[in-house]
């Protein structure tokens, strides 16, 4: 097979909409993107007011505190429900629209934001919602540092203004083009004086959380439950969901069932109404029961491989393309997961604003790797396995077993590695063990994804600043940055488009397939969505029929 590779081919900017929300002007706003439908019912019937929802999640949340650093997905579900964000980002066009901010509007080199604020929202302890709320809570999050997972959204921080009480402006000292879509992660979600009061170790519980969000914190018992109170005087979601008053439930209880069959055993024996994590094995199953499924593909990093440059063996590109060229992503994804779950294009998932396809990079052709690896000079040993100046072929694999399906993909990927003459050694272990791995650089490769709606998500993954893949590339260092400071949407995306290519041609991560997430209900449960992380929506506009 013919190819040209290691060039990086310059395009334009991707044919996205920046269509103007209503109300909303949209000068630094990210493209859209396409999101999938999700599976549930499109039942018309009027929604019934009143009920109790019951939602088995996988893990418990460790911490309530939105800034703070929790169990990722399964925290964001509940904490969601406690705080609104300035914006909101519609999941199926990509785009940002008003929710605590009306409107709007960045300085021509996106260093400063302006946001216009309702001035009718107040928090669940009556105290009024204004301009020192946000002030306050940015601030918050800059002085907690490493103990916040918001603190990264904060690139160049300098400020945040109180213009009046409806007007914030944030200003940074570098370009920051990415913050506008950062404010409608729940991370970022504004808090009230008397959260600040209390240190910000010492939120985890809850019970110092102040919001402005639809429900309220009744409990949370650890490793057993978290109970959600419905506040009767919210008014301000986002016009998206339907629903701008206060939610149709009166409570919701999160409940912690960390095994997945355990979860859909519940469902189906009608001890809870709705459960998270559903695996790719249980799928069919609920489908012939009858149970309707919710799900969208996650944006962000797609799984995939990426390489430590630090290690010798696969700082070589030749040994990286080789891999992609022996791993055939179909067969992984068709045999560990289903048709669900998209094959990997490119290290962008196809739901994240700014994707472009780099599938041609990344075909299966198991011939062509073992050309390459012998041009680079491997040769094959009488067990199979290749060696070089007496060095055997063999990789530490690393992975984190939080995510069922992992294992298959990945022993599924060793056999086709070990068939062109790589042997890979594969090491499972826990997020902890994982982190320190990596801090420690004891790994060649590491199997992962990283869920974010928003293209910035390349710059937190693969730039010199922030990775653990000892990539020096200035060429991909400069796009990296240079999106940052693109406030055009569309300039925004051709680099974007250009920093994907890039990492595709030089085989910085190899893609294998895209992570969706998948919830199951009962049919009496209607209004449940994903937002534009692919993560629990606000449950405004969730319902369920009268008994």
């Amino acid at each position: 097979m013919n190819r040209t590779r290691h060039t990086l081919r310059r395009r334009g900017a991707l044919s996205a909409a920046t269509a103007v929300a209503a109300g909303l002007v949209l000068s630094a706003c990210a493209s859209t993107a396409p999101a999938d439908t999700p599976d549930s019912d499109a039942d018309a019937t009027t929604p019934v007011d009143g009920g109790e929802l019951t939602f088995a999640i996988a893990n418990d949340p460790i911490s309530l505190n939105p800034s703070g650093i929790g169990s990722g997905n399964d925290t964001w579900y509940v904490t969601r429900q406690l705080v609104d964000s300035l914006l909101y980002q519609n999941p199926y066009t990509g785009e940002l629209e008003p929710w605590l901010a009306t409107s709007y509007t960045a300085n021509a080199d996106a260093t400063s934001f302006t946001f216009e604020l309702r001035d009718d929202v107040t928090f669940s302890d009556g105290t009024p919602f204004t301009a020192a709320n946000v002030k306050a809570t940015f601030d918050d999050i800059i002085a907690a540092g490493a103990l916040s997972q918001s603190v990264s959204s904060f690139v160049g921080y300098q400020e945040t203004k109180v213009i009046d009480d409806d007007t914030v402006e944030v200003d940074f000292s570098t370009p920051n083009a990415a913050f506008p879509n950062s404010t409608a992660a729940v991370g970022l979600g504004i808090v009230g004086d008397a959260t600040l009061a209390v240190p910000f170790a010492d939120r985890a519980d809850g019970e110092a959380i102040v919001g402005t969000g639809p429900f309220t914190l009744d409990t949370y018992t650890k490793d057993v439950e978290t109970v959600l109170t419905a506040r009767e005087d919210y008014a301000w979601a986002p016009k998206a969901l339907g629903n701008d008053g206060r939610a149709h439930l009166d409570t919701v209880t999160f409940q912690i069932v960390p095994e997945a069959s355990v979860r859909t055993g519940s469902l189906t024996s009608d001890q809870v109404d709705v459960i998270g994590g559903v695996q790719p094995t249980d799928v069919q199953t609920l489908q012939d029961a009858g149970y309707p499924l919710v799900s969208r593909g996650n944006p962000g990093i797609s799984f995939g491989l990426s390489f430590n440059l630090a290690r010798p063996i696969v700082s070589d590109i030749a040994v990286r393309e080789a891999i992609s060229a022996a791993i055939d992503p179909e067969v992984v994804r068709d045999t560990a997961l289903n048709d669900l779950f998209n094959v990997g294009t490119s290290a962008l998932a196809k739901t994240t604003p700014s994707w472009a396809d780099e599938s041609e990079y990344f075909s299966y052709d198991p011939e062509h790797a073992a050309e390459l690896l012998e041009g680079a000079g491997w040769t094959e040993g009488a067990d199979g396995i290749r060696a070089k100046d007496g060095e055997p072929l063999t990789l530490q694999l690393g992975w984190i077993t939080n995510f069922g399906p992992n294992q298959t993909s990945l022993e599924l990927i060793q056999q086709q590695l070990k068939e062109v003459g790589i042997d890979v050694v594969l090491e499972g272990v826990t997020v902890p063990e994982f982190l320190e791995k990596q801090a420690a650089g004891d790994f060649d490769i590491v199997w992962g994804n990283l869920s974010r709606a928003d293209g910035d998500v390349l710059r937190t993954q693969f730039s010199a600043a922030t990775t653990k893949f000892n990539i020096d590339d200035p060429e991909l260092e400069a796009l990296l940055q240079g999106q940052l400071a693109a406030g055009d949407a569309a300039e925004r995306d051709g680099i974007l488009a250009e920093a994907q290519e890039r990492i595709a041609s030089q085989y910085y991560q190899i893609p294998v397939h895209e992570l969706t997430s998948i919830l199951s209900t009962q049919s009496s449960v209607h209004g449940i969505s994903f937002g534009a992380d692919s993560r629990l929506d606000l449950l405004v506009a969730a319902w369920k029929d009268a008994d």
